[in-house]
């Protein structure tokens, strides 16, 4: 297969969360510090558990295609906790919660940034094609800006702001016209999970590529990849991709 255009999704493809870049982790510490500043003590393990039963609401709605933001969820952990607080600092909590991305540095990909350069030089597209949670593409886009990606990208199409997920096609539609509409054929897809990357792309009639290094999505969760790539200084070659 000749390639014109490539697309990667985000989160556990370009980027991915460790201990030190932990989003629920940086929402916890932030809540509890405001809440305490009007008097509210709360425990960590109270809000550690709200999020979790909000992420698993939000999951379902994902897998169904419901849209749902950050603010959404903010808003629906807070209904679980019913703290007595005023509108006011409900409010800043939500702006806490959505903001909790700002200024963080995620790690990179291993070899990321070279393979994104090689595929660069050898003429092709290059798109991002993410579905997003409770952190807006505004800040992913900021974040990737600032660690000197985004430069190698030449379109991206986050759920946010197309209004769909993936599988949908209709993300897939808008990542290609971004990209100047090349034939579907002669698109690769790279991300990691089965259910939204992989079966997406091959609906499409995309070559899908499923990348393992950070997380290795199990059979059971859907279609595998036409290729299989577990560190990206080997995805030139498999693609038969030279600059």
């Amino acid at each position: 297969m000749t390639l014109d255009a490539i697309t990667f999704d985000h989160w556990n493809t370009l980027v991915h969360e460790d201990e030190n870049s932990n989003l629920s982790h940086r929402r916890i510490d932030r809540w509890v510090a405001r809440l305490a500043e009007d008097g509210h003590v709360l425990e960590s393990d109270m809000l550690r558990g709200a999020f979790a039963t909000t992420w698993e609401a939000f999951t379902v709605d994902w897998h169904a295609g419901v849209q749902r933001s950050g603010e959404d969820a903010a808003r629906h952990a807070l209904s679980i906790l019913e703290l007595p607080i005023t509108d006011e600092l409900s409010a800043e909590l939500i702006e806490l919660f959505v903001g909790a991305g700002h200024g963080i540095d995620f790690q990179l990909c291993p070899g990321i940034e070279t393979c994104l350069r090689t595929l660069k030089e050898a003429g092709l597209k290059i798109g991002i094609i993410c579905d997003v949670g409770f952190t807006p593409s505004s800040v992913l886009r900021e974040h990737l800006d600032r660690r000197g990606l985004l430069q190698y990208f030449d379109g991206w199409s986050f759920s946010d702001e197309v209004g769909a997920y993936k599988p949908s096609k209709v993300i897939f539609d808008h990542a290609l016209a971004t990209l100047g509409d090349p034939s579907p054929n002669r698109v690769a897809h790279i991300g990691d999970l089965r259910r939204t990357d992989v079966a997406g792309a091959r609906a499409m009639g995309m070559m899908a590529v499923r990348y393992s290094a950070v997380f290795d999505d199990p059979p059971e969760n859907g279609p595998e990849a036409n290729v299989v790539v577990h560190d990206y200084a080997d995805l030139p070659r498999l693609l038969q991709i030279r600059s």
